[in-house]
C-alpha cells in the first residue's frame, strides 16, 4: 500500500506538469494573439469598426515574451540535466549548479 502512495503522488505531479505546460503555455500564446487583435483593432476584431488599443499590442508582446522566456528555461532544464547538473531557483533568476 505504502508503494500506491508513491506512484499516486507522482501521477499528481505529471498530471500537474501537463496541466500547466500542456494547456497554460497554448492559452498564453493565445491570449497573446487576441491581445494583438485587439490592438490592431479595425478588421483585425471581431467589429470591424473597432479603434486600435497600444494596449492590447503592449499585452500581447508581454505574453509572447512571457511564453519564450518559459520555452527557454524548460529548454535550459533539460541540456543541464543531461549534463549531471541542476538548476537552481535559489535566487531570482534561475543557476546552474552542480547535483
Amino acid at each position: 500500500m505504502h508503494n500506491l502512495g508513491f506512484a499516486l503522488e507522482g501521477a499528481w505531479k505529471v498530471l500537474a506538469a501537463g496541466i500547466v505546460l500542456g494547456a497554460g503555455l497554448p492559452l498564453l500564446f493565445a491570449l497573446g494573439i487576441r491581445s494583438l487583435a485587439w490592438g490592431a483593432g479595425g478588421a483585425a476584431e471581431v467589429d470591424s469598426s473597432a479603434r486600435p488599443n497600444p494596449a492590447g499590442t503592449v499585452i500581447g508582446w508581454v505574453l509572447f515574451l512571457i511564453v519564450l522566456a518559459l520555452v527557454v528555461l524548460g529548454i535550459l532544464f533539460i541540456v543541464v540535466s543531461g549534463f549531471g547538473k541542476a538548476l537552481s531557483f535559489e535566487h531570482i533568476y534561475p543557476t546552474i549548479i552542480d547535483k
